[in-house]
């Protein structure tokens, strides 16, 4: 299980002063990145050295309870499936020590794909073998 701290700017609220939906993703897809980042891989680099990105190919997302301008959520993620070109995600967005109670939920399933061609790519040994640690 991975956890990644959030603070709610005044930028990720709607009119009505609570998260504005699509603000949950991006939560949830930096909360993915620093993940990535704490196994020891950048994706800036994984485009130059080994030629591959990952893409969203489907996201299943619950909201449950509103967040709010300055609160501080903690993004958990955590590798629910492992492919031969694919992870699955579960994540949950909560306010901090709040996390029996989350704000919203989802399962989010990236795809290894060529960064030329964005046709689905075994992902890299080198990366395969971090990620099984993770279990």
């Amino acid at each position: 299980m991975f956890q990644w701290p959030v603070r709610v700017y005044y930028e990720d609220t709607d009119s009505g002063g609570v998260v504005y939906y699509a603000n949950y993703l991006r939560f949830m897809e930096r909360a993915r990145t620093e993940w990535m980042r704490a196994l020891g891989f950048e994706q800036d680099r994984l485009i130059r050295e080994e030629g591959i990105v990952f893409a969203v190919r489907s996201a299943n997302v619950e909201f449950l309870r509103p967040a709010r301008f300055n609160d501080l959520l903690t993004v958990v993620t955590e590798l629910q499936q492992r492919g031969r070109a694919s992870l699955t995600f579960t994540q949950s967005i909560s306010r901090q020590h709040e996390a029996s109670q989350p704000c919203c939920t989802g399962e989010v399933k990236v795809a290894c794909v060529n960064a030329d061609t964005f046709r689905p790519q075994p992902i890299p040994e080198i990366l395969m073998k971090e990620i099984v640690n993770v279990d």
